[in-house]
């Protein structure tokens, strides 16, 4: 589609690669040349934090809020009772009301990073639909909104068709979470004249039920604007690793590997993210993204430290930055460096190495690191692990100090003394072992 935007928001969805579909660009376009117009993204609280997945659209509301207008966090304490059923195999585990308090709580802290909340114009609100969800009448709602809904139609959007083609079953339940999202854009547009409901292409069918609603209840024009799903190059769904979910609170995945997941970031994929997760200018992603051989290595080091500036702060990116060099350039231990920490009793006679792999999160399960150990894939201390049998120990000196060795499986010693060790899962995935 060949567009000219006049809207500053509009330019930069299209230019940096955020936009995957718009309900009417020239309608959009138009609404904001009026400065601070409301715009909102919900997010269920299915976890403590959200992940590297969320941050694509957590830059949208950044570059909204940026070219002079308001964005809205939607929190889902009504609609996370549901569970959205889109593109999903089963139906999401209910949590009780204290736990979805829990996970809104520990989610907010994320957001003031990307965000100014207060009073002003295009200052951020945060809002839970638990304040008009929660309170409905069941039979007033069905009579006065139930009845603008279409089943035919609803079981036509490839969100539920996708479910059902596979014969997987859709609980009533989870059917009525398209009904009460689209009730958030009516009541969002009646309570703080809000425009536009924002989100990732999976939502396209939830946010035009929204915006048919508020047609037909209030006759108010509104607008939906999705971004695409992302995809690494090499096929792996955006913000999933080895090691599972890339979480943005600090307290669920350290800042350094946070910052390591964006250093390992495929050449292919460098220039395309400097877009969407920084606010360098595009001239200089391109150019960043069209380096080769070693020169693109400084380039993901530039993507690493950007992104982890938003999210964790300038101090953090640093940090990590200087932890991968002595790791990686130098051969140090690194004290930044994921940590698991283990006592003298638990490690007592003998804790094998394939559990200590497991619990410090480079394998997940024993036979995944057996597998590492049987494929060089495993290092301690930067020697390669051949033996799975090997036996971490811990033992007292003669002057009753704690020290710890390893014991190989036909009983010799391999080492002894260190009490800190640096394991290794390939040749970017590191974390310290430290017993006592």
């Amino acid at each position: 589609m060949t567009y000219h935007p006049k809207s500053d928001f509009i330019a930069i969805m299209m230019e940096r690669g955020y936009l995957a579909d718009c309900t009417d660009y020239q309608g959009l376009d138009e609404a904001l040349m009026v400065p601070g117009q409301p715009a909102y993204i919900g997010y269920d609280a299915t976890a403590k934090s959200l992940h590297v997945g969320h941050l694509l659209n957590i830059m949208m509301l950044r570059w909204f809020q940026k070219t002079g207008h308001k964005p809205i966090t939607l929190m889902g304490g009504g609609t996370t009772k549901v569970g959205d059923p889109s593109f999903r195999s089963d139906e999401r585990p209910l949590l009780t009301a204290e736990a979805i308090d829990d996970n809104i709580a520990s989610m907010k802290n994320v957001f003031a990073k990307y965000l100014a909340y207060g009073d002003g114009a295009s200052d951020a609100i945060m809002l839970n639909n638990a304040e008009w969800l929660d309170g409905l009448n069941y039979l007033e709602f069905l009579r006065d909104i139930g009845r603008h809904f279409s089943v035919n139609r609803m079981l036509s959007f490839e969100s539920v068709k996708s479910r059902l083609d596979r014969e997987q079953s859709l609980s009533f339940l989870e059917f009525n979470y398209m009904i009460l999202q689209a009730y958030d854009f009516l009541e969002l547009n009646r309570r703080y004249g809000c425009i536009l409901q924002m989100g990732g292409s999976d939502q396209w069918g939830n946010i035009i039920n929204g915006i048919d609603l508020t047609r037909r209840v209030l006759d108010h024009e509104i607008y939906g604007l999705t971004s695409p799903l992302l995809t690494t190059s090499d096929g792996r769904k955006m913000g999933k690793s080895q090691g599972g979910a890339m979480w943005l609170n600090a307290d669920m995945l350290s800042p350094y590997e946070f910052w390591q997941f964006w250093r390992n970031t495929t050449d292919a994929d460098v220039g395309r993210f400097l877009k969407l997760y920084t606010e360098l200018p595009v001239d200089d992603c391109n150019r960043l993204g069209a380096l080769a051989g070693s020169e693109i290595n400084e380039a993901k080091v530039i993507l690493a430290n950007e992104v982890t500036k938003l999210c964790h702060g300038a101090e953090a990116a640093a940090t990590a930055e200087a932890t991968a060099r002595e790791v990686f350039e130098k051969g140090g231990i690194g004290e930044d460096l994921p940590t698991l920490n283990l006592t003298a009793e638990e490690v007592g006679e003998g804790i094998s190495i394939v559990q200590v792999i497991v619990r410090a999160g480079l394998a997940k399960s024993g036979k995944e690191a057996k597998r590492l150990i049987a494929e060089n894939g495993a290092r301690i201390d930067g020697t390669d692990i051949s033996d799975a049998g090997l036996i971490v120990q811990v033992y007292k000196t003669s002057e009753g100090e704690i020290r710890a060795r390893l014991i190989a499986s036909n009983g010799a010693v391999i080492e002894e003394g260190n009490l800190k060790l640096k394991l290794s899962a390939g040749r970017k995935r590191h974390a310290l072992v430290q017993i006592g």
